[in-house]
């Protein structure tokens, strides 16, 4: 099961510790709203899970993956109400995703 897979059956099912697992160590994520930089450990298990239960993703689909790569598009409604068409990519580091920056496009 590819990397993407994976990710789409831990978010399905809200199986934050699947997700985790799927995540380096050093993983980070700079936000696309803000430029802010979050950590693996900076996520409450709680908070995140109750977060993948608020969004909704559309249209998912990956654009392209190898070992070093992955690049995913979706439309996601967030629990705001606010809408964005969002692209995602991951760098990866001894198989799991290690980096990601996001791009978005608001709907309205």
């Amino acid at each position: 099961m590819s990397l993407y897979d994976k990710m789409q059956e831990a978010w399905n099912n809200a199986d934050v510790d699947a997700w985790n697992d799927l995540h380096h160590d050093d993983f980070e994520f700079t936000r696309h709203q803000s430029g802010r930089v979050v950590k693996k450990d900076d996520n409450n298990p709680e908070e995140m899970k109750e977060f993948m239960k608020a969004m909704k993703q559309e249209k998912r689909r990956c654009i392209y993956e190898n070992d070093d790569l992955l690049v995913t598009h979706a439309f996601v409604t967030y629990g705001s109400g606010d809408r964005e068409a969002l692209m995602a990519v991951y760098l990866k580091k001894d198989g799991l995703l290690w980096r990601l920056e996001t791009g978005a496009t608001e709907l309205k």
